[in-house]
């Protein structure tokens, strides 16, 4: 890897994470020779959007945003001789919420570079919303209210090259997150849909916008999914387009920072934020 380090990590103001401290996370990232890493942590979600998991435990709380900035500007002056620490969020983009998003980073003054934008919501065809990464028995459900789940695969990507074409304004983060996030469940759920053409869509739009590719490592060890977010081949292809690729482990305790980023393809260059 080109830059050794972390640069999608969550902390324990991620109420559905581990109790670990932010300087656990610092702290272990030392001891595995990172000389980078950067909080992402869930941003609050837009204004008027009610969490759709039944424990409301998505992201982190309003209330919590400035001790967890303060934390994080405390840590990096802590630490600035020994490992380059950084702040962002990951970012929602929720369907039908687009103007509520653009004053919630502005509201954040979100860092674009070090931040995240994902899909974790899609809204379903009666305009329930849902949230696909939460357990096998909510995906169940899910697909229920779609019909099928071709139909929740085909929304996924519909709803994730919306959230890259979408202007949301100078905050707006500059890398796309765990683009392949549908499959979790996907040993459960088999689907045949073929999301190839949407993946090279999905990538040409990124390279026009000057974006760049979470290389997530938290899909190798999810039960029902075993492979990275996205797949090595979309890495590889990412790669022939010259998107940057940015590793994460996607952490949510301290133990798993850097974890998997050996499963990696060894043989594609790995960048730290641009």
């Amino acid at each position: 890897m080109l830059v050794n380090g972390d640069f999608h990590v969550h902390t324990q103001y991620c109420p559905h994470g581990s109790k670990d401290a932010m300087e656990l996370y610092v702290q272990a990232a030392l001891k595995k020779e990172l000389n980078c890493l950067s909080f992402t942590e869930h941003a609050p979600l837009p204004s008027g959007f009610r969490d759709p998991v039944p424990n409301n435990d998505s992201t982190m709380q309003w209330e919590d945003v400035p001790a967890y900035l303060a934390e994080a500007n405390l840590l990096r002056k802590k630490y600035k001789k020994e490992i380059e620490v950084n702040t962002g969020y990951e970012v929602d983009y929720v369907l039908g919420y687009e103007n509520e998003t653009i004053k919630l980073l502005k509201l954040l003054k979100a860092n674009p570079v070090y931040s995240i934008l994902s899909v974790h919501m899609l809204r379903a065809p009666g305009g329930e919303y849902v949230c696909i990464d939460y357990s096998p028995e909510e995906f169940s459900r899910i697909i229920q209210l779609f019909g099928s789940v071709e139909k929740v695969y085909e929304e996924y990507f519909q709803t994730l090259k919306r959230a890259i074409q979408m202007d949301l304004g100078p905050y707006k983060p500059k890398r796309i997150g765990h683009i392949t996030l549908i499959d979790k469940f996907s040993a459960l759920f088999k689907s045949n849909y073929d999301y190839s053409s949407d993946i090279n869509e999905i990538l040409s739009l990124i390279k026009e916008n000057n974006y760049s590719l979470d290389a997530n490592t938290a899909g190798f060890f999810k039960e029902y999914c075993g492979i990275c977010y996205p797949p090595p081949s979309i890495l590889e292809k990412a790669a022939s387009l010259d998107i940057p690729l940015i590793p994460g482990s996607d952490s949510h305790a301290a133990n798993d920072i850097a974890k998997g980023f050996g499963l990696l393809p060894a043989n594609l260059t790995y960048s730290k934020p641009l």
